[in-house]
């Protein structure tokens, strides 16, 4: 029996119309005809939800439908394509934000040293870091390196004043010095705020949602 058969029969043995269902997970009436008829498949999170409503496994729900099976695959195999150009896209911005940093001191902001201090290590470093934290915090392709990114941006908060102020120094004096370490966990601590943000905030979106679906099945 296929996927479409499958969901019309537990339908039905839950005495639900397709009119319902659709109220109930989100979707118009067309669209649970659609996956019943086979002329087109939920995508996972549709296929969980109906699992709930229908009080049936997703192992007997799936149950020897390969073709619903590879397509289930497939779309997951999407998502996470999407996760990994998602983090890419973010580490990209801010290299490329810390890159134009290095580039402007050498470019004349170390004229006004102060000036640049303030705007570039005060602003917008730290502001980058913050934003860009939060997304990472919020983002689910984040959840085996979150916090990895911890060390990735307190190295690149550090390196950033040793690759303009302490290297025109070393220049200058022809004296090698290392980065300075207060750097490193000025970033690490900046870069947390933005991950405990963006977990607060994604973990506050799933709570409500999961209510929301309770009520909804309630």
């Amino acid at each position: 029996m296929n996927i479409g058969q499958k969901l019309k029969n537990t339908r039905v043995a839950a005495g639900l119309t397709q009119e319902s269902v659709a109220e109930k997970i989100g979707v118009s009436r067309q669209t649970i005809s659609n996956w019943e008829n086979d002329k087109s498949y939920p995508d996972i999170i549709n296929v969980i939800a109906l699992s709930n409503l229908y009080s049936i496994s997703l192992d007997e729900l799936l149950k020897e439908d390969l073709k619903m099976v590879k397509y289930l695959q497939e779309s997951t195999d999407v998502v996470k394509s999407r996760q990994k150009l998602s983090r890419l896209v973010l580490v990209i911005a801010y290299l490329v934000i810390w890159a134009l940093s290095i580039v402007v001191f050498w470019l004349g902001g170390n004229q006004d040293a102060m000036g640049y201090s303030l705007v570039i290590f005060y602003f917008v470093l730290p502001i980058s870091t913050l934003i860009i934290s939060v997304f990472i915090g919020k983002g689910d392709g984040w959840t085996n390196v979150k916090w990895l990114m911890l060390l990735f941006f307190g190295i690149m908060n550090m390196l950033a004043p040793y690759f303009t102020f302490s290297l025109c120094n070393m220049i200058a004096f022809k004296k090698f010095n290392m980065p300075d370490a207060a750097g490193f966990l000025s970033g690490i601590i900046c870069a947390a705020i933005g991950i405990a943000i963006g977990s607060i905030v994604k973990a506050a979106a799933k709570k409500k949602s999961d209510c929301s679906q309770d009520s909804v099945l309630k």
